[in-house]
């Protein structure tokens, strides 16, 4: 028998570390290939750390409710020779055997070991804190003006950014906050009630500080809903309006890719793909699913895709591949009863789609020359400035428009 180890997977890019929540095997017990040993949560999703192939579960080094980086070893499988030699973790021996992987034989002259496929120990964390530097929107606090670099380094300390003393009067030369009036500030807020922010609330902070250092903009056009929600109730499969909307909006950006590029540099870079995001409420935050190359796939065959993701996301168990990069977001705050807002893209975004509430509104119409009924939604296009001016998105919402006017061709 040999003995392999049980490793924090790579659970999405950027992610750094996640906690054990749920324990399903002990030392002792027998498990089958592919199966859950444990349920480990990051910021944005629940996922299982499975067994690598069928054996006995030796030890198990995790703790329940303790954070481990990517590449921790969690506990300890043993498993055949077969399969551990199938999975790297035996090295063939220069007479053809194999023997465990950095093992000599007995009496041999020791030689440097070949890269073993496991890797090293990592200690753990002594309790479970976000690790901002490991989320997929990384926060590297760009100092304020006027701090010092001693304030700075208590600042660093602390795991605190410049944004959290947005409050903090300063009362040294020009406004600068002393490391005096810092300490008074700390010193304040333990007098006070808190409460532990979530990874993903502390996520969603930093994805929303890194994009506000943008000069955004919103462009805001109510969008006549009768045709579309007539095309939906004739439907067999019923498709919402966000997803009515994220056709949309895929369509026109394929017609013109342009409005969704980035400034990079003295360029702007088109997107390769159209993949677009959608908002999820979950757990103290929003979680955005991402719908990939939306523009190839008929409004018909998006609705089982849209329903999975939806459903996954609020259980958050979204794999890495259902999330990540997306060229713009479709978000519906008229769930909520709101008329309009101005939601924020997210820093690697140019454009966010936001649709309100849907309300019935007197229009006037000329050829009867009367005011008639009408379901009416502001629809709101927040777009990068540097990007686009006003001009721009307000025909891009206008051809989201006319096309929700012909659902038919979604």
């Amino acid at each position: 028998m040999a003995r392999i180890p049980l490793l924090m997977p790579q659970l999405g890019e950027s992610i750094a570390e996640a906690t054990i929540v749920r324990l399903f095997a002990k030392p002792g017990d027998m498990v089958t290939g592919d199966t859950d040993v444990m349920e480990v949560e990051t910021n944005k999703a629940v996922m299982g750390v499975v067994a690598p192939c069928s054996g006995k579960v030796m030890e198990l080094r995790a703790e329940l409710d303790k954070s481990y980086p990517v590449g921790s070893t969690l506990g300890y499988l043993e498993v055949s020779e077969e399969d551990a030699e199938r999975m790297g973790y035996l090295e063939p021996e220069e007479n053809g055997n194999v023997q465990p992987a950095g093992s000599m034989p007995a009496g041999a002259p020791e030689k440097p070991k070949k890269k073993r496929a496991s890797k090293p120990d990592t200690p753990h964390h002594d309790k479970v804190e976000p690790t901002i530097k490991g989320l997929p929107v990384p926060a590297h606090a760009g100092g304020a003006a006027y701090l010092s670099p001693r304030m700075k380094a208590r600042m660093t300390e602390l795991g605190l950014s410049s944004s959290d003393l947005a409050g903090v009067a300063g009362s040294g030369a020009g406004g600068r906050v002393t490391i005096e009036d810092f300490e008074r500030f700390m010193e304040n807020l333990v007098k006070q009630k808190t409460t532990e922010a979530s990874s993903m609330r502390v996520a969603v902070a930093d994805a929303m500080r890194r994009s506000w250092t943008r000069p955004l903009a919103t462009v805001v056009l109510p969008v006549q809903l009768d045709t579309m929600l007539a095309h939906r109730k004739a439907s067999t499969e019923k498709a919402g309006v966000s997803l009515y909307a994220l056709r949309a909006l895929a369509v026109a950006l394929a017609e013109n890719s342009m409005p969704a590029g980035r400034l990079i540099g003295s360029q702007i870079v088109h997107p390769g793909s159209i993949d677009i995001g959608f908002a999820v409420e979950a757990e103290d935050g929003v979680l955005v699913p991402v719908i990939r190359e939306a523009d190839k796939h008929s409004l018909t065959d998006l609705i089982p895709m849209y329903a999975r993701l939806v459903e996954l996301a609020r259980q958050r168990r979204l794999t890495p591949a259902d999330m990540g990069y997306c060229i713009s977001t479709v978000t519906n705050y008229g769930t909520f009863g709101l008329t309009l807002a101005t939601p924020i893209p997210l820093p690697e975004q140019t454009l966010l789609l936001g649709l309100g509430a849907g309300r019935v509104v007197p229009i006037w119409d000329k050829e009867t020359k009367e005011f008639l009924p009408v379901t009416e939604a502001q629809f709101t296009l927040s777009f990068d400035h540097r990007v686009l001016d006003g001009g721009a998105a307000g025909r891009l919402l206008s051809r989201i428009a006319e096309l929700l006017a012909h659902p038919q061709e979604l």
